[in-house]
């Protein structure tokens, strides 16, 4: 995995690279690997984690075709003219 730095810009390019390897799932691989993980425990995690997939898509489904509302958006604190 590469980043060019443009205009000697390092900050750029470190957060570039810092969010290609978020993307690419390599700080959850070695936070994973830190630790051993029985095979076990690996499939229990794993099976949570395809419910959560399938319960979210299965919420955005459910949103898309209007069975249940939308999230409204989170309001923020804007100053009031008086």
């Amino acid at each position: 995995m590469q980043v060019l730095v443009r205009d000697n810009n390092v900050d750029q390019a470190l957060r570039a690279l810092k969010k290609k390897l978020q993307r690419e799932g390599v700080f959850r691989e070695m936070k994973m690997r830190d630790h051993y993980e029985k095979p076990s425990e690996k499939r229990a995690r794993e099976k949570a984690e395809a419910v959560r997939r399938a319960r979210k898509l299965a919420r955005k489904r459910a949103q898309r075709e209007g069975l249940i509302a939308a999230p409204k958006p989170a309001a923020t604190a804007r100053p009031t003219a008086r």
